[in-house]
């Protein structure tokens, strides 16, 4: 920030504001090379002390590694130009390789849909832009470098983007931001790197990614930090199925970190440390070990039921979506797999699958369960889960809008590719089919409607039919809670989805970082809730389960339980604490201080719930 005082009062006119932020840039990319530190300077060195960030925790777990920016800052280092005749000579060039590359990627995606040739031709236009040529032009004319007239207009058009509340004229500035990097890695040939150069050790730090992206990196990863990112994302989905600690929301992270520095990731908390002095280095270790010799503990229960000392047997479930979860089926001590998420296989594509392909897939999740039970849930797109080759719908509020079931009730023909495929897939052996965010009876009845049409097909046309078929329901949405009694009755099964039904039990979403914290899963009116739910299973026998984030916390799991929840699905590394903690636990003596808790009237039983637990150890 530059400051400029003036001695009478005035008003700066344009050219002269326009003079100052050229002054203030350049002053900025001094700073950033270091021009005003050493000694008796009174800057100290950037990208050399040791930052502490905060974020939000998205994905569980500690990590120790080095950057790997997926997209790498370029730090301009020339940003006074001393031929500016040789500088529009530099642009020029540069724009005509930025032109041609743009040109070859809609060469290859000719074949592709029309929504993705529109978005490169829109592309398209952007680079050959007369009006950001010539803006850039004059950036150098008042004698700035080529890199630094590049950088001043992409710094005005992510200005302009932080005042456009309009989703597709912010997509647009994104393009216009895109371009403005890639022609400054033209410039400067930096940033120029590939996954052979991955550090062994690689941190992944991001503006935002997207999840083919993070699926390409893989299991390589320690680590990830976004600048943006979400709870409910589909970085975070892909996060989770890899067990790769994640933070999000990190302020800075970006333009603070640089390739190979040394870095500390706290997914429990949501901390990062960038190069961290030797104090917290320790101490960041030694809690590492720690949960390393949790884990052991953990191991050696793997084959253990899961009953409490007053004899409750609890199932513990394991949540996956990718084949890369279910090796951890047997090493986690899973029981099955309470949730088989469908539609990162559509997310992560650039086209429609085709049905023979989602038969593989799912014949391969089924030899890999063996005869442990795997719930498919139908595809669950819409609100921030988008298929790239779907038209997108604006909506005021997506988490309430056109997603689910809701989208397969009306797109009827990829729901029914969708069950064909899975009847296929299974080939005689057992099917679990879960449809979710049913939110009331009559669209159960519909989705229910179609799989027996669909069998009915399958049969006609020789296929082998599962040798048993069960249809049950996610239970996200507390009016679903209030269906008539009839509906109990037909389901085959009921998963309570925890993270939409407590954002939508409290109206906090669980996006907002303003508002998401202030509600508790072991507020007393939520557990009222779920005990009732549990009540109305048990009038007709239906099975019930839990699945969600706090399925897999060990304190509200227990909480869960001592309401009356049997199954609990989890992603596979919080069995072990969940089953370490139920093991030692006496269900009634849970539910009794749970029960006192809210006769005096308290709005959270967690403090009693914790005082009884140290009490216990």
């Amino acid at each position: 920030m530059l400051v400029v005082q003036s001695r009478e009062a005035r008003k700066f006119t344009a050219d002269e504001i326009y003079a100052l932020e050229v002054v203030a840039m350049v002053l900025a990319e001094m700073a950033e090379l270091g021009a005003f530190v050493g000694e008796g300077a009174a800057l100290s060195p950037l990208h050399q002390q040791s930052v502490l960030l905060r974020g939000g925790p998205a994905q569980e777990g500690s990590a120790e590694g080095h950057v790997w920016l997926h997209e790498p800052r370029v730090v301009v280092t020339n940003p006074i130009a001393e031929d500016p005749k040789r500088e529009l000579e530099r642009l020029s060039e540069a724009v005509d390789e930025l032109r041609v590359g743009v040109d070859k990627m809609l060469e290859i995606s000719q074949n592709g849909d029309k929504e993705q040739l529109e978005v490169l031709e829109a592309y398209r236009m952007f680079a050959n832009s007369k009006g950001w040529m010539r803006r850039m032009e004059d950036d150098i004319a008042s004698g700035l470098s080529a890199e630094a007239a590049v950088e001043m207009e992409q710094s005005q058009a992510r200005a302009r983007m932080e005042q456009v509340t309009d989703p597709y004229l912010r997509e647009r500035l994104a393009d216009l931001d895109d371009l403005s990097n890639r022609l400054l890695r033209i410039l400067t040939g930096q940033g120029k790197t590939d996954s052979a150069d991955l550090p062994p050790d690689p941190i992944l730090i991001a503006r935002n990614i997207g999840p083919g992206d993070l699926l390409e990196y893989g299991r390589s990863l320690k680590g990830i930090v976004l600048e943006e990112g979400s709870v409910g994302s589909h970085a975070t989905i892909v996060a989770r199925a890899l067990a790769i600690p994640l933070v999000v929301h990190v302020g800075r992270i970006t333009t603070e970190a640089l390739n190979g520095d040394h870095i500390l990731v706290d997914g429990d908390q949501g901390v990062v440390h960038l190069r961290p002095e030797e104090t917290v280095v320790g101490a960041f270790r030694d809690k590492i070990a720690m949960q390393a010799k949790a884990q052991e503990r953990y191991a050696s229960i793997r084959e253990t039921p899961t009953v409490t000392r007053d004899g409750t047997r609890i199932d513990l479930v394991m949540n996956a979506g990718l084949m890369a979860d279910l090796p951890s089926l047997g090493n986690s001590g899973a029981e099955g797999v309470g949730l088989f998420r469908t539609e990162l296989q559509f997310l992560i594509r650039n086209q429609m699958p085709k049905r023979s392909e989602l038969v593989t897939q799912y014949q391969r999740v089924l030899d890999a369960a063996g005869d442990k039970r795997v719930v498919f849930r139908t595809l669950d797109i819409g609100s921030d889960k988008v298929l790239p080759y779907m038209k997108h719908v604006e909506e005021p509020n997506p988490a309430l809008g056109w997603r689910a079931i809701r989208v397969g009730l009306d797109k009827r023909g990829v729901m029914r590719m969708q069950l064909q495929a899975l009847i296929r897939a299974a080939n005689g052996r057992p099917l679990t089919v879960m449809f979710p965010f049913v939110a009331q009876f009559e669209e159960f009845r519909q989705a229910r409607w179609e799989v027996n049409k669909t069998i009915d097909r399958e049969k006609r046309l020789g296929h082998a039919l599962p040798e048993t078929l069960e249809v049950g329901a996610m239970l996200e949405t507390p009016s679903l809670a209030f269906a008539p009694q009839k509906f109990f009755d037909e389901v085959d099964f009921i998963s309570i989805g925890g993270n939409d039904l407590k954002q939508f039990f409290f109206a906090a979403d669980r996006e907002n970082e303003l508002v998401r914290r202030r509600y508790d899963s072991l507020n007393v009116s939520f557990l009222t809730f779920i005990e009732r739910i549990v009540e109305r299973c048990e009038l007709s026998d239906t099975p019930l389960s839990f699945c969600g984030e706090d399925a897999g916390r060990p304190v509200e799991a227990l909480c869960l339980a001592a309401m009356g929840i049997r199954t609990l699905s989890m992603r596979p590394a919080s069995i072990g604490p969940v089953k370490s903690l139920l093991l030692r636990s006496n269900l009634q003596d849970v539910r009794k201080i749970i029960s006192d808790a809210r006769h005096r009237g308290e709005q959270s039983v967690r403090p009693a719930v914790m005082e009884w637990l140290r009490n216990q150890s």
